[in-house]
């Protein structure tokens, strides 16, 4: 098949009102009028002859052809070509019709400067907005999450914080609708329009994927964009501990990374997985909601699926994967008690498996993973758990003092020591053994929090502000004259 009839298949499934081949651009697709980016590099003056040559020998000097039952248009200059199917864009039709009406009011197409970096075009008839182009511009200041909400002006979350985008209009229910057509498949459009909310992933081809909300308030619909980077750093890189790294070679266990939303979890079971695939040849399978970062084949064979699209829940993928010839398994997260239930089982039986809690500290973890069961169970969990939990990573993200984050972590490795308190009903002698227990590899949250303060990492300030236990913070700094009196509280 050649390159021109995939390009046109692509626009006929995608139902794309144009294929667009320009001299110095990426190829891409014009779909409801916004760009969906094909290519990563830009088209050379070569690729564009080879892709002229392909049009004579398919179409001979033919302007419009049938292709596959479709009218097709094709215009060629001497520095592109363009393929049009005829069909007419979402806002465009929108718009048509309002212009229809005596009492329509006029609007042209303009742009708008964002925050004194590139123009991003919106494209003001039928309210559509250019959300790719946005979303290349949060990557590029490096923001994390992208927010449009009807109502009020996009905003970026850029080193933890919520920055507007003062020179953008505020965003109305009308710009909102042709984004959501635009990026959201039409599974979780039926769901939005039946619960109000969805999520799902998005991916600019070539750049990025990006998890996605959308979600209805009193104000109207809005969305939330994370970006999830295509490239997946290596632990060393994230600087997770090295006694967590050593966990991933063992052949059974449980493993929890926990902490708040926007902590980085995702990000260090990706970097957790990929080592796994890159050392070991091993079965991995993964169960998201969505999928976010993907795993490509290394050493192992690796099935990612997603809930909603390749399952119905986590604990039936869960009881479908003691079919599925896994070693390792990941769950994306334990949200009820079956499938904390069930991911506990697979660790005692032979398994390694990963998973994710929002808890706040290690000690914390073991108490919510207990306090989810009834209590004539908790005995038994209690006993289940101390036998197949291997270690847990808490941790948050901190606004670095040059920019930029950095994750601070909390491990607690499960010593034969510490499975005996967990059986015993006593975690909360648990911190004691963490405090004395270095060599082991466990690490309480303060005492990161104060090895990235001596070094200069994070201020005093943002320590404090971020610590769970901040008066014990306070009490170490105060211990090394590094703060003088402060309040407590």
């Amino acid at each position: 098949m050649s390159n021109i009839e995939k390009l046109l298949k692509m626009m006929i499934a995608k139902e794309a009102e144009k294929v667009v081949l320009n001299i110095g651009e990426p190829i891409y697709l014009v779909i409801n009028g916004q760009k969906k980016i094909l290519t990563q590099a830009p088209l050379s003056e070569n690729e564009l002859d080879a892709m002229k040559s392909e049009c004579d020998d398919f179409f001979g000097d033919s302007s419009s052809f049938n292709f596959e039952g479709k009218a097709v248009k094709v215009g060629r200059t001497l520095n592109s070509i363009v393929f049009d199917s005829g069909k007419q864009p979402a806002a465009q039709a929108k718009a048509s019709a309002q212009s229809a009406s005596p009492q329509a009011k006029s609007s042209s197409a303009g742009s708008n400067e964002v925050a004194g970096a590139g123009r991003l075009q919106t494209e003001q008839q039928g309210g559509g907005i250019n959300i790719d182009d946005l979303l290349r511009y949060m990557i590029e200041n490096k923001a994390s999450d992208l927010h449009i909400c009807t109502g009020t002006k996009p905003m970026l979350r850029l080193d933890g914080d919520m920055i507007e985008l003062d020179d953008f209009p505020e965003v109305t229910e009308d710009d909102m609708w042709p984004i959501i057509n635009y990026v959201t498949p039409k599974k979780n459009i039926d769901e939005f329009k039946t619960t109000n909310d969805s999520d799902y992933a998005y991916e600019i081809e070539g750049l990025c994927r990006f998890r996605a909300n959308i979600f209805r308030d009193h104000r109207g619909v809005g969305a939330v964009f994370r970006q999830i980077p295509f490239k997946i750093l290596p632990p060393e890189v994230l600087k997770i501990p090295p006694k967590i790294i050593e966990l991933c070679d063992l052949p059974k266990g449980l493993i929890l990374v926990t902490g708040p939303t926007g902590s980085g979890k995702s990000t260090t079971l990706a970097a957790l997985m990929d080592y796994v695939n890159r050392t070991y040849r091993k079965h991995i399978i993964t169960i998201e909601d969505p999928v976010e970062f993907v795993h490509k084949n290394q050493s192992c064979l690796i099935n990612q699926r997603e809930v909603g699209v390749h399952t119905q829940s986590f604990k039936r993928a869960l009881r479908a994967a003691l079919r599925e010839d896994p070693d390792v398994i990941l769950v994306g997260e334990m949200r009820d008690l079956e499938t904390i239930s069930i991911a506990i089982e697979m660790a005692e039986t032979g398994h390694l498996v990963f998973g994710t809690l929002h808890t706040n500290t290690a000690v914390g973890t073991v108490d919510r993973i207990i306090d989810q069961f009834p209590s004539n169970q908790q005995n038994q969990i209690r006993a289940m758990l101390a036998d197949s939990l291997v270690g847990v990573v808490s941790q948050m993200l901190c606004k670095k003092q040059e920019g930029g984050r950095v994750a601070v972590y909390e491990t607690l490795v499960v010593t034969s020591a510490v499975s005996n308190l967990i059986r015993e009903c006593k975690n909360f002698q648990i911190p004691s053994i963490m405090e004395v227990g270095k060599q082991q590899g466990q690490k309480l949250m303060n005492e990161s929090f104060m090895e990235l303060i001596k070094d200069g990492t994070i201020s005093i300030e943002e320590a404090l502000d971020k610590a769970v236990d901040r008066n014990e913070l306070i009490h170490l700094l105060q211990n090394k004259n590094m703060i003088g009196s402060v309040e407590i509280r």
